[in-house]
């Protein structure tokens, strides 16, 4: 039982939750001045956790042929025959149905947006067939969730929502920003099969000058969030940390080496949202 549980936690990659859900929280956080309903608040991570479940079984799903002749993605589970496509099928439905009904609870308006974000979510899987701004795509899948969570609070869509927009105008940059350098290593793979991508469109020098541009305009965006609502020195502190890190980043690939975009280079790009929920934390709590 325990490998079936590992291998489902596999399969949705629940370590990356941290690249939503601390924008979420940061933007609930902020909304409610630091304090959140605790019904709101585990809904909302219910909400996020669903979400995400259904996003990665869909794209397992939909990518398990691509999957299966990639040899960097052929160990997936999947391919490897651990899990089937019926059972990964049957996982998106369940989640996406949990992800539904989490957001009705949290009021009319959550529950009647829920459908096109979970149609925004699932269609990412099918972007790279025809688009190479499928890094964008998915950007756009995670920068909702601080809109969503500052929804969540205030139950409506009007001018009060434009600070969270900007947060999540942020994650998108900061999410396509990395998704492009990952993709650098399917470049060869993805042109010959077909599929699209920025590195297979304009080659992986170009693509992490442009991973450059979007992060350093998602650095620009947490500022102007934090400007907007009026957080202090110690969320900024944070937003120059994750500059830093960024910044680093590139700089270990700035001659298109990419030997060290591997999963744990992805993995560890999600220190960007707890550096800022932990700056966070700090700006609402004690300071």
């Amino acid at each position: 039982m325990m490998a079936t549980v590992r291998d489902y936690a596999s399969l949705v990659k629940l370590s990356h939750s941290v690249f939503a859900l601390p924008f979420a929280l940061i933007a609930l956080l902020v909304a409610t001045g630091g304090w959140p309903k605790p019904r709101t608040l585990a809904l909302v991570v219910v909400a996020m956790v669903c979400a995400r479940t259904a996003a990665m079984a869909y794209n397992r799903f939909a990518d398990r042929d691509v999957d299966a002749r990639n040899p960097r993605t052929a160990g997936r589970e999947l391919p490897r025959g651990v899990i089937r496509p019926g059972q990964a099928l049957a996982l998106t439905v369940v989640a996406g149905l949990a992800f539904v009904a989490a957001a009705a609870a949290l009021g009319p308006v959550c529950g009647l947006l829920s459908l096109p974000v979970l149609a925004v979510l699932l269609g990412y899987s099918h972007a790279k067939r025809f688009t190479a701004w499928s890094h964008v795509w998915l950007g756009v899948a995670l920068g909702l969730a601080p809109p969503a969570a500052w929804v969540a609070v205030t139950g409506a869509v009007d001018a009060g929502i434009v600070p969270a927009l900007v947060l999540g105008l942020g994650v998108t940059l900061w999410v396509a920003g990395f998704d492009v350098l990952y993709a650098c290593q399917d470049e060869a793979f993805d042109r010959a099969v077909g599929l699209h991508s920025i590195p297979a469109r304009f080659g992986v020098a170009r693509a992490m000058v442009l991973s450059r541009v979007a992060h350093a305009g998602a650095v620009v965006l947490f500022a102007a969030f934090g400007i907007s609502v009026g957080l202090g020195l110690a969320y900024h502190a944070g937003v120059a940390a994750a500059a830093v890190f960024l910044a680093l980043q590139h700089r270990v690939l700035r001659d298109a080496d990419l030997r060290r975009l591997d999963g744990g280079f992805f993995t560890l790009n999600g220190v960007v949202g707890i550096a800022l929920l932990s700056a966070t934390l700090l700006d609402l709590y004690t300071l």
